[in-house]
């Protein structure tokens, strides 16, 4: 357990980048391949836009292809060592569980983590271990 919590903060760590664009307001639209679930809420796959909103950008919204916003999220502000070289969302797996865990943008080093729900918490109690998936917007 504890080589697979080294391992994961490795990739965090090597993964961890991020976007100005994204913290001041920007979109990122993804096509993401599998259900997930953020906050409360299990999502379908599908294409989904991104943005941030509040007075610190510290609302994570997320929205459908229709526009249609589907979550309303708390999230922390993160920062890299270096900037990114591309877009990316960052899912904590457990299973066939997705969670999203964090948001990064090109050509900065501010991100967006989210915190663990407490659904998330109860399921990685009961899994053996996780692993982390990438998914590049669009």
């Amino acid at each position: 357990m504890k080589k697979q919590v080294l391992t994961l903060i490795g990739v965090l760590s090597l993964l961890l980048v991020a976007g100005s664009a994204f913290a001041q307001g920007g979109q990122i639209r993804a096509d993401i391949p599998f259900n997930f679930t953020v906050g409360h809420t299990t999502l379908p796959a599908g294409s989904y836009s991104l943005s941030t909103t509040g007075g610190t950008g510290s609302i994570l919204a997320i929205r459908d292809a229709n526009r249609q916003t589907l979550e309303l999220v708390g999230s922390n502000q993160v920062q890299a060592s270096q900037l990114s070289d591309r877009t990316r969302l960052v899912f904590r797996c457990y299973g066939d569980r997705y969670f999203l865990a964090q948001v990064w943008t090109s050509g900065s080093r501010m991100g967006r983590e989210l915190p663990k729900s407490n659904l998330e918490s109860e399921i990685a109690m009961d899994a053996a271990a996780h692993k982390v998936v990438l998914v590049a917007s669009r």
